[in-house]
């Protein structure tokens, strides 16, 4: 049976998403606040939807990649009135893993399935259709929706029921940031040693300190650069707190380990 897409937040990581999806065969509905957001796709058999509600009322599969909670919340309360029963919804934005459950309780009354499904490998592995997705819902439901994942997804796995997905993506992001962390302790340890940087990283990333981290900062400049990754890590960050608890030793650890690098990054650069 053909299966109908949506697909709603077409950013930097959304957009190509989209992409796959329409160029993966699916019939697919766009629907952007923003004329200019719909431009890249002219070139596309992608319709566009005047409304949300337009949108899932054609839709049997609708992707979500906004940027916050108050954003998800406000797509999918407009989509889940409009949308048939067995129309599932995917979440790709990292948000709380209540805000995915509590959806998914309004949805399960009229018969529509959450599927949180946070991704991580950023917009170039988008483009490649190599992104990692972290799933969390009925395992039905994800079986269904499998081959419009499959269109941008290289590594999908179910981690649990939803809530579980998005878990894993703190828990990620916030390794992330931990790592970036110790990385940027690292060749701070290097420079008062007197060791050049290049170097140093060359050295580190073929030796058993290698890590992803390590690429991130080694790519910097100076932290501040960062600034707009590092309030986004330290959100998620925070998040794994709240869902943890503040003092669980696992997010105490993490946190402890990223929060002198995050702090520094949106501190904006020093005052002459």
């Amino acid at each position: 049976m053909s299966i109908t897409c949506g697909f709603i937040g077409l950013g930097d990581q959304g957009g190509p998403i989209a992409r796959r999806m329409i160029e993966g065969g699916f019939p697919t509905v766009l629907w952007a606040r923003r004329p200019e957001s719909l431009a890249p796709y002219r070139d596309t058999l992608a319709r566009v939807a005047a409304t949300i509600a337009e949108l899932g009322a054609q839709a049997d599969h609708v992707g979500v990649c906004v940027v916050n909670d108050d954003d998800v919340r406000q797509v999918c309360e407009q989509l889940i009135p409009a949308m048939r029963r067995g129309g599932r919804i995917a979440i790709h934005s990292t948000v709380h893993p209540e805000t995915c459950r509590s959806l998914e309780r309004t949805a399960a009354e009229r018969g529509v399935f959450v599927i949180d499904a946070p991704v991580s490998g950023g917009s170039p592995a988008a483009k490649a259709g190599a992104l990692t997705l972290m799933l969390g819902g009925d395992p039905d439901a994800i079986t269904t929706a499998r081959p419009v994942f499959e269109t941008f997804g290289r590594l999908i796995v179910r981690l649990g029921d939803v809530g579980a997905g998005q878990h894993a993506k703190l828990i990620n992001n916030s390794l992330l940031a931990a790592n970036i962390g110790l990385a940027d302790m690292a060749l701070a340890a290097g420079a008062e040693l007197g060791i050049a940087k290049e170097a140093l990283v060359e050295l580190l990333q073929a030796s058993s300190g290698r890590s992803f981290g390590l690429e991130v900062r080694a790519r910097m400049p100076d932290p501040t650069s960062f600034a707009h990754g590092a309030a986004l890590l330290k959100k998620d960050v925070r998040l794994l707190g709240e869902v943890l608890g503040a003092d669980a030793p696992p997010f105490v650890g993490l946190r402890d380990a990223a929060a002198d690098f995050l702090d520094r990054a949106m501190a904006g650069p020093p005052k002459a």
